[in-house]
C-alpha cells in the first residue's frame, strides 16, 4: 500500500524489528546491541497525555528540525546519530515510504533521567512557579517580571523525566547533581546552555524566538556526553513569532501552544484518555508546524 508523505502516522509496526519502546511520539526498535531506530509518529501529547488524534506531517518535521539542529550543534555537543541509513534495516518498500523523513539510525547510549529545561522568557510552569515564588526551580528572578517577559539571562530549569500519563517535575539543580552526579550535571547544564543560545540567535534571524526548550541527553561507553531524542523542535520547545511578540500575555505561537489554549477551553482533567480534536485545530497545528520548519531551515 503507497504511504503518502501527508498522511498521518500514528503508530507503526515493522516487521522483523523489535519494538523497544513506545513513547508519547516516538516509537523504537533494536537494531542488533548497539544501535536504534527512532521514528517520529504523528502523535501528539498535551498535558503529558498523548491524544486520540494524529497531527498530519509532524512527526516528519519534527524529524528534519532535528537533523538541522543536529547538523549544526556538534561543535557543541555530540549528538546520538548513527552515519547509518534506515534503508539498510528495513526492507519493506512500503515500510520505507512510510519512515521517509521520519525516522533515524541513532547509537544505543544509556539515558539520564532528566529533562534538561533552558528557559529564556516568562512563561508556561515557569510563570506559574515565578508568581507563587519569584522564582523557577530555585532560581531567583527581579520581581516585577511579567508574563512573557525575557529573563535577564537564560536559565537552567530541570525537571523530572515522568512516565507516559504522568506529569513532569520541575526539580531545582542540586536534585538533579544529587541524581546523576554534580560533575555530569553541571557538564548538562553548560551544554544545554550553549545549544540554547547557539539556537536562540539563529531563530531570531529568521523570525522566531524560542521562549524555553528542553533536552535530553545520554552517555557513550565511555561516560561521554551525548544529545539524544530530539532538538529545539515544535514539540520541545516555545517557538514565538518575533514579530507579534509582545510582553504582558501569552504570545501566538509555532508549537503546539495552540493546542494546549484549545484543550484549556474543555471541561478535561488533563488525564487519559484525551478528547478528540476539531479537525481545523488539526489543520492548523500542522500550519504552524509546518511554518516553523520553513523558517528555521530555509537557506
Amino acid at each position: 500500500m503507497n504511504h503518502s508523505p501527508t498522511d498521518p502516522v500514528f503508530e507503526t509496526q515493522l516487521s522483523g524489528l523489535e519494538l523497544l519502546h513506545r513513547g508519547k511520539v516516538r516509537d523504537v526498535y533494536a537494531l542488533g546491541d548497539d544501535l536504534m531506530l527512532l521514528v517520529a509518529t504523528d502523535r501528539l501529547s498535551a498535558f503529558d497525555v498523548v491524544l486520540p488524534d494524529p497531527i498530519p506531517e509532524k512527526g516528519r518535521v519534527l524529524t528534519e528540525i532535528s537533523s538541522f539542529w543536529f547538523a549544526r550543534t556538534g561543535h557543541i555537543v555530540a549528538n546520538h546519530l548513527a552515519d547509518r541509513r534506515v534503508e539498510e534495516f528495513v526492507s519493506d518498500p512500503a515500510e520505507r515510504q512510510m519512515l521517509t523523513h521520519r525516522a533515524l539510525v541513532v547509537r544505543r547510549l544509556r539515558a539520564l533521567p532528566v529533562e534538561a529545561v533552558v528557559r529564556g522568557y516568562l512563561i508556561g510552569s515557569g510563570w506559574k512557579d515565578y508568581q507563587r515564588t519569584g522564582a523557577i526551580c530555585g532560581v531567583r528572578l527581579p520581581s516585577g517580571l511579567k508574563q512573557a517577559d525575557a529573563l535577564p539571562e537564560p536559565i537552567f530549569t530541570p525537571a523530572t523525566k515522568a512516565a507516559v500519563g504522568e506529569h513532569d517535575e520541575n526539580v531545582p539543580f542540586d536534585a538533579v547533581a544529587e541524581t546523576i552526579g554534580r560533575e555530569l550535571a553541571e557538564q548538562v547544564r553548560r551544554n544545554a546552555l550553549a545549544l540554547y543560545a547557539f539556537a536562540a540567535d539563529h531563530a531570531r534571524r529568521r523570525g522566531i524566538i524560542i521562549a524555553d526548550t528542553k533536552f535530553e541527553f545520554g552517555v557513550d561507553g565511555h561516560d561521554r556526553l551525548v544529545l539524544i531524542d530530539e532538538a529545539l523542535t515544535p514539540d520541545s520547545s516555545r517557538f514565538w513569532p518575533v514579530s507579534s511578540y509582545q510582553p504582558g500575555k501569552s504570545p501566538p505561537s509555532f508549537d503546539k501552544q495552540y493546542v494546549r489554549d484549545y484543550l484549556e477551553t474543555l471541561d478535561w482533567n488533563k488525564r487519559a484518555p484525551g478528547p478528540r480534536l476539531p479537525a481545523e485545530v488539526i489543520r492548523r497545528t500542522t500550519a504552524n508546524y509546518l511554518e516553523a520548519l520553513r523558517l528555521l531551515t530555509a537557506p
